[in-house]
């Protein structure tokens, strides 16, 4: 390996490790807004006993997508 390849194969690795610490601060971002907007609005749920709050759905869906994204990514 030249030193071209090992300076670009090193690049490769941190820009991954920070563009994937953005998209993540940026998830958890949307993702905690959207709780406390959904904690300050009464939902449809919150008149029935036994059902879960509206965020606990969210989170759930958010996280069915991120592995469903994760999915897609391997082929």
């Amino acid at each position: 390996m030249n030193a071209n390849q090992l300076i670009n194969m090193v690049t490769r690795m941190v820009m991954r490790r920070l563009i994937n610490g953005g998209i993540d601060a940026g998830t958890n971002a949307i993702s905690k807004s959207k709780s406390k907007k959904a904690a300050a609005e009464p939902g449809p749920w919150d008149g029935e006993q036994g059902a879960a709050p509206k965020h606990q759905f969210d989170a759930k869906r958010a996280q069915q997508a991120m592995r469903a994204t994760r999915k897609i990514g391997r082929f």
